[in-house]
């Protein structure tokens, strides 16, 4: 009986153990092609981006390896200053959306109100309308305001944007963090502040660091809304409406574009490696630091 009880488990774990390293490499291959063909758009921008001879010449190596580019678009390009607006537009988009979203999010996770689930249904409609739609109200609203060629009117606009993802995703976190926790931080003397912000803040931090990043994404890059609301004030341009002035009617500045585009690339990459560690932690970790 243990002879035929035992002989079906061992032939499968045979069969598995000559096939694993052929699984190991073809997978190890697989995340290898992956990795090249993400890569490699990023590699041949920062090999243009120091080629001397960008644009006249493809190699995968720098022909004349120069700093120039960079220097011409920091300087002459008055990239200094694009940089210096899209990180305010940027950062002023993520703590607004941000705590705002959070806000909101607890409402609707948390209390009962009438019309809670037409809100619900509202912000996951205005997900679905595309941007080119809303240019035009957002322009009039903008207008109203008395705030069109302006950083200010902008981070509104991107804040508007960024409110209904950031309210649906965080009110997925809110409501997972089971109420007991704070009813006993309540029952333990915390008043509604502390228990806020004690309790409930870490649990959703992941969603928020999420949200954050999305938020700063959409300020970063985008590039309709931009050129619409600032309009003629070109000393408040951001990276996005500066990188077309590299382009010509009849020829484009290659080493340039790929210089201003590593320089837009990079703080998006620090901004994420600084909240990656963050974004991975799930609602557990933040539960054990709480």
């Amino acid at each position: 009986m243990s002879t035929t009880r035992t002989a079906p488990t061992l032939r499968p774990l045979r069969r598995t153990a000559r096939r694993s390293p052929l699984r190991q490499l073809g997978k190890g291959v697989l995340v290898a092609l992956l990795l090249a063909f993400t890569l490699f758009p990023v590699y041949w921008m920062l090999n243009s981006s120091l080629d001397a001879q960008a644009g006249h010449t493809s190699s995968f190596w720098p022909a004349e390896p120069t700093l120039d580019h960079y220097a011409f678009v920091l300087t002459e390009g008055g990239f200094g200053t694009f940089l210096r607006n899209s990180l305010l537009v940027a950062l002023g988009t993520v703590l607004v959306s941000s705590a705002l979203a959070l806000l909101a999010s607890v409402a609707v996770a948390r209390f009962r109100f009438r019309m809670r689930t037409q809100i619900l249904m509202l912000v996951l409609i205005v997900q679905m309308v595309p941007l080119e739609a809303l240019v035009i109200p957002l322009f009039v609203q903008v207008r109203d305001l008395q705030l069109l060629g302006t950083l200010i009117g902008l981070v509104v606009v991107y804040v508007a944007l960024a409110l209904p993802f950031g309210i649906w995703m965080l009110r997925g976190f809110v409501a997972a963090v089971p109420v007991e926790l704070e009813e006993a931080a309540y029952l333990d003397g915390a008043s509604w502040g502390r228990m806020f912000w004690s309790v409930l803040l870490p649990l959703v931090a992941p969603g928020l660091v999420a949200t954050s990043i999305f938020g700063f994404i959409t300020a970063w890059n985008e590039f309709i809304f931009a050129m619409t609301m600032l309009g003629g004030a070109t000393e408040n341009y951001t990276v996005a409406i500066g990188l077309r002035s590299f382009f010509g009617i009849h020829s484009n500045d290659w080493g340039a574009i790929m210089a201003a585009s590593t320089i837009i690339t990079v703080p998006v990459m620090i901004f994420f490696i600084l909240v990656q560690r963050r974004l991975a932690s799930g609602l557990t970790a933040g539960a054990v630091k709480a």
